[in-house]
C-alpha cells in the first residue's frame, strides 16, 4: 500500500524557526540529515520565522508565495516542511503550491518504511503509516464524488471515494492491530522467561546516529546494520554479553529518538521500545562530540517518559571521544557510583571501562546469597520461583536451602508482609527500613 519510487526525489526544504530560537541552526541540519536519509534531492532550503502560525498555511502566506515560485523555478517533486502540519494546512500547502506536501512526521514515517527489515518492523511502520493517514484522506479526491450504480435500481450516488478508503483502511489498521497483538504477546513471553533465568537486561538508548549500533556491535561481536546516518537501526536485537564481573547479562539494541518522534510511531513501534521499558539498567549513548549533546539528553528523556521508562536507572556512555581527543574514563557521584563512560565504540578505547561500570552497577544491585526457608514457607518458596530467584535449591526434614541470585527489584515486592521467613528476605535484601 505504501510502496515508494525507487528514484530520488527533488525537493525544496521549508525550516520554520521561531523569533529568537537559539537551535534553529541545528534543527535545519538534522532535518536536511533526515531528508537525505530518506534518498530526496535537496534543492534549496527555504527559512520562515514563525511568530504567529498561519491557521491556513501554518507559514505566512507571503512566504508560500515564495515557496511556490522554488517549485516552479526549480521543478520541484515535492516540498518538506520540518513541522508538524495539520491535515487541513498539509491540504491547503499542496493546493497553493500545485506539489505533494510531506510535514516533519510523515518524512520520518518515510525512512522507517524504508529501513524496517522484521516482519513485525514492517507491521509497526505501517500501522503508523495509516494512522497517520487516516487524517489525510481527503486529499486527490475532489474529483471522485462519488461511485455511480449501472444497475436498474442502483442510479442514485452511491459510495464516495473518500468512504472506500476511510473503511478499506480501517479494516487493514484493524487487521494490522491483530497481528501486532500477537507477536508481541510471543515478545512478552521471551522477555518473562529472560526474567526467570534472572539475567540482568540492559538496553541500549540515545539520540539517533549517536552510535549505539555501533557500540552494540563491538560489545557482542554482532553483525547489527551501523552507518552514519540518521535511523540506521529500526528492529530490537538482542544479544548475550560476557565477561562482566556480575555475570552474563542481556543487551537489546533499540531505536534512535529524535525530537518530535510521531506519537503514531511511538505508539506503534512497543515491540522496540517495551526492551527499553522492562530493562534492569539503560545504557543512555551520546556524541560527545556533539556540542548540543545536553538538549539532545532532554529530547530522549522526555521520549524515555512517554514510554514510561523514566524510572529505569541510567548509565550514560559518553561515545565518540576519538573526534575530541579526550581520554577513556569513568566518571563517579558522590558514592562512588559510575554515572558516566567516556569511550570510543570505533576505535575501543575505553570498553574495558564499560564493562567494569556494568559490573559494578548491576553487580551492586544484585542480591547474591544463601536463604534457608522452613517448610511452613512454601508460600514464598513459590513465589521466588516463579521470579526466577532461585539457582540452586536443596530441601531436607528441616526446610530448603536456596541459593538466591536476582535482581534487588525483583526479591523488594517479596519482602512485604510478615512473618519470619519474611524476616530472613528482609535480612539479604537490608535492614527492614530500607524495604519499600
Amino acid at each position: 500500500m505504501f510502496d515508494r519510487q525507487k528514484k530520488g526525489e527533488r525537493a525544496v526544504l521549508v525550516l520554520p524557526h521561531s523569533r529568537g530560537g537559539s537551535d534553529a541552526a541545528e534543527r535545519a541540519e538534522e532535518f536536511v540529515e533526515l531528508v537525505k536519509s530518506a534518498g530526496a534531492e535537496v534543492l534549496v532550503t527555504i527559512p520562515a520565522r514563525i511568530d504567529v502560525p498561519n491557521p491556513r498555511y501554518y507559514i505566512g502566506t507571503g512566504k508560500t508565495e515564495e515557496v511556490a515560485e522554488a517549485v516552479r523555478a526549480l521543478g520541484a517533486d515535492l516540498v518538506l516542511v520540518d513541522h508538524l502540519l495539520t491535515p487541513v494546512q498539509e491540504r491547503n500547502l499542496e493546493k497553493a503550491l500545485s506539489t505533494r506536501v510531506v510535514d516533519r512526521a510523515g518524512l520520518i514515517l518515510d525512512i522507517f518504511a524504508q529501513r524496517a527489515r522484521s516482519h513485525e518492523g514492517k507491521m509497526e511502520v505501517e500501522l503508523a503509516q495509516l494512522k497517520h493517514l487516516a487524517t489525510r484522506l481527503v486529499r486527490g479526491w475532489t474529483h471522485l464524488d462519488a461511485q455511480r450504480g449501472g444497475a436498474i435500481g442502483n442510479r442514485g450516488p452511491g459510495e464516495t471515494q473518500l468512504e472506500t478508503d476511510r473503511r478499506l483502511l480501517a479494516e487493514r489498521v484493524k487487521m494490522l492491530s491483530k497481528r501486532l497483538e500477537k507477536v508481541q504477546t510471543q515478545r512478552t513471553q521471551q522477555r518473562r522467561a529472560r526474567l526467570r533465568n534472572t539475567v540482568p537486561r540492559v538496553a541500549l538508548v540515545g539520540y539517533t546516529n549517536a552510535g549505539k549500533s555501533t557500540l552494540f556491535n563491538t560489545l557482542t561481536q554482532g553483525e547489527v546494520y551501523a552507518a552514519d546516518q540518521l535511523f540506521a537501526t529500526l528492529d530490537p536485537t538482542v544479544r548475550k554479553l560476557d565477561d562482566l564481573s556480575c555475570g552474563p547479562a542481556v543487551l537489546a539494541d533499540t531505536v534512535g529518538f529524535i525530537r518530535e518522534l510521531p506519537h503514531d510511531l511511538v505508539a506503534a513501534f512497543r515491540g522496540t521500545l517495551a526492551e527499553a521499558r522492562d530493562a534492569d539498567l539503560l545504557l543512555h549513548v551520546s556524541d560527545a562530540a556533539d556540542e548540543e549533546r545536553e538538549r539532545l539528553h532532554e529530547v530522549v528523556d522526555q521520549v524515555l517518559e512517554e514510554i514510561d521508562a523514566g524510572d529505569v536507572p541510567q548509565l550514560h556512555v559518553m561515545n565518540k571521544i576519538d573526534l575530541t581527543g579526550t581520554e577513556p574514563r569513568i566518571v563517579r557521584n558522590g558514592e562512588g557510583v559510575p554515572q558516566q563512560v567516556w569511550l570510543s565504540a570505533h576505535t575501543g578505547a575505553g570498553l574495558d571501562l564499560l564493562r567494569q561500570a556494568l559490573g559494578e552497577v548491576l553487580g551492586g544491585d544484585r542480591v547474591q546469597s544463601e536463604l534457608r526457608l522452613p517448610l511452613s514457607a512454601g508460600r514464598l518458596h513459590a513465589r521466588l520461583r516463579a521470579a526466577g530467584a532461585i539457582a540452586e535449591e536443596a530441601v531436607d526434614e528441616e526446610g530448603w536451602r536456596l541459593r538466591i541470585d536476582a535482581p534487588r527489584s525483583v526479591l523488594a515486592p517479596l519482602a512485604g508482609g510478615q512473618g519470619g521467613e519474611i524476616e530472613l528476605l528482609r535480612g539479604l535484601l537490608g535492614t527492614p527500613d530500607e524495604i519499600v
